[in-house]
């Protein structure tokens, strides 16, 4: 594991299969061979603008080659690659920016906007290059020796910023000793190989998308790469390509199933299907399973884990029969991965099925927060144990079922209710097409919990049916004491619910952090 390093993919594979199609994006596909040298001639080009090791090197745009070109040549040298969040508004970019203090920054013409004055100002940025002719021909100028910087494992190779859905993003430093494990599980969890075709759709700033977009290259496969996710695009490349494994969040598998083309598509040569990065419903995993046709994974992780460190195994994937619960789980935690689920009030492991934090230990977990010291240290204690804000609790055979994170959960009183089980119930009724349960603002109990709804256009639904329809599987406390249908739900890049920005408008001159 410790002479991983990213910069050794490419070099590897160029070798073994130079070619070999790795890469296929809007109907080009480049061979291992054709990336390393491009990955070279980029390096290149970038200590040319001034770029040394230690430096990071920022990308602002929707998913594209260039984006694997960047990441290979940053490790080639050194430096350090940088994603930014192209959904953002122009002063969250100029925050990042101002915080990753990047040396050169490539960026697509359509997000040139969110690039503005202020962020190019910075003294810093040495050269800006617009994606396209001008970053080809730039690249294209330099020669394509490989520099072969002596990388450590220790190196940090990545800075990724968290989606910011309970407050600031925070650049996650990634090094090559976190993303070694990256063979064991593609190879040996998923199953990818070298006649594997892996379809990567979630943006390639987030862990969900570059992380799991490492699979096939580390394995020699073939890697289709869509611009962005959309239904029609994403079941066309499936057929088209002979696809075989994917990663999707919940809220994109809810919206495959549900389109239209969806029943007009062959799914057959589709092995796994990884999902995770947030809560799934267990209504919405039984039709994907149908839909599909093909075995699931469930993958717990987050950026600070440079990605999976839980898994739920097709095997474990039971639609009826004693062991259908574990639908409900996130699986067990790999061989190298020590767990604790932890009271964070009075710091102590919980028991088992009671409900906990939980805390993680592995060489996968990132050295801290780019910048921010205090940060680290609050999340990240002494010993090595990462607070992840989520809570969880495992049952007697070591599987965890996750609830949501802390500072989502609802206390209505005495008693602390946890919106995924609530959304959960509330998703089982077949006119509902996406739920969030959030806590509002209430005279007596301090807040309760209150569902904003989507519903399926063709099924009508009142507020007092589905509240009913909660009440026969859940407490009366734990049921919404209200329900608003709405149009859509707010999500983040990588399918999270943004419920602060749900919370905020209720909780405006009250008390309670929105956060």
């Amino acid at each position: 594991m410790v002479n991983f390093s990213i910069a050794d993919v490419i070099r590897s594979q160029a070798k073994a299969s130079p070619d070999s199609p790795a890469l296929t994006y809007a109907g080009e596909t480049q061979t291992f061979a054709q990336i390393d040298v491009r990955s070279s001639r980029l390096a290149n080009a970038l200590r040319s603008s001034g770029v040394r090791a230690g430096d990071r090197v920022a990308i602002l745009s929707k998913n594209c080659p260039e984006f694997f070109e960047l990441v290979f040549a940053c490790a080639k040298i050194g430096a350090i690659s940088v994603g930014l969040n192209w959904r953002l508004a122009a002063p969250e970019i100029t925050a990042i920016v101002a915080d990753a203090s990047p040396t050169v920054v490539i960026y697509g013409a359509g997000e040139a906007a969110l690039f503005d004055a202020e962020a190019r100002a910075f003294e810093s940025i040495r050269r800006t290059v617009t994606l396209g002719d001008v970053y080809t021909a730039w690249r294209d100028s330099a020669n394509d020796l490989d520099p072969q910087y002596p990388s450590a494992p220790d190196d940090v190779v990545m800075l990724l910023y968290t989606s910011g859905t309970t407050g600031l993003p925070k650049g996650v430093m990634l090094t090559n000793l976190s993303l070694s494990f990256g063979p064991v599980i593609s190879g040996t969890m998923w199953r990818v190989s070298q006649a594997s075709v892996n379809l990567v759709a979630m943006p390639l700033f987030h862990i969900g998308g570059i992380g799991y977009g490492m699979s096939a290259f580390l394995h020699g496969g073939h890697t289709i790469l869509l611009r962005e996710v959309e239904s029609t695009p994403i079941l066309a490349a499936i057929e088209r390509h002979g696809v075989t494994h994917a990663f999707f969040v919940p809220a994109v598998i809810n919206m495959l199933v549900n389109s239209p083309g969806v029943s007009d598509t062959d799914f057959s040569t589709l092995e796994l299907l990884v999902y995770g990065a947030s809560p799934i419903g267990e209504a919405l995993l039984r039709r994907a399973i149908e839909v599909f046709n093909c075995d699931f994974t469930q993958a717990y992780g987050m950026t600070e884990t440079s990605g999976t460190v839980v898994g739920l195994p097709p095997a474990d994937h039971h639609v009826e029969g004693p062991k259908a619960a574990l639908l409900r789980a996130c699986g067990r935690a790999f061989p190298w991965v020590q767990w604790r689920l932890v009271d964070p009030d009075g710091m102590r492991d919980v028991e088992v099925g009671q409900v906990g934090e939980i805390w993680l230990k592995t060489p996968q977990n990132t050295p801290g927060y780019w910048n921010k010291p205090q940060e680290s240290a609050a999340n990240i204690t002494p010993e090595g144990w990462l607070r992840t804000g989520d809570a969880a609790f495992c049952d007697e055979n070591g599987y965890l079922f996750l609830f949501d994170r802390f500072k989502d959960m609802i206390v209505s009183g005495a008693e602390n209710i946890y919106p995924a089980e609530v959304e959960n119930v509330l998703a089982n009724h077949p006119a509902v097409r996406e739920v969030a349960v959030i806590g509002v603002p209430h005279a007596r109990w301090g807040e309760t919990p209150k569902a904003l709804v989507v519903l399926r256009s063709e099924m009508p639904l009142s507020e007092a049916a589905l509240i009913d329809f909660a009440r026969r599987s859940l407490a009366r406390y734990k049921c919404p004491s209200s329900i608003e249908f709405v149009e859509t739900l707010p999500r983040n890049a990588a399918g999270k619910l943004l419920k602060k920005d749900l919370r905020k408008p209720y909780w405006e001159g009250h008390a309670r952090a929105v956060n």
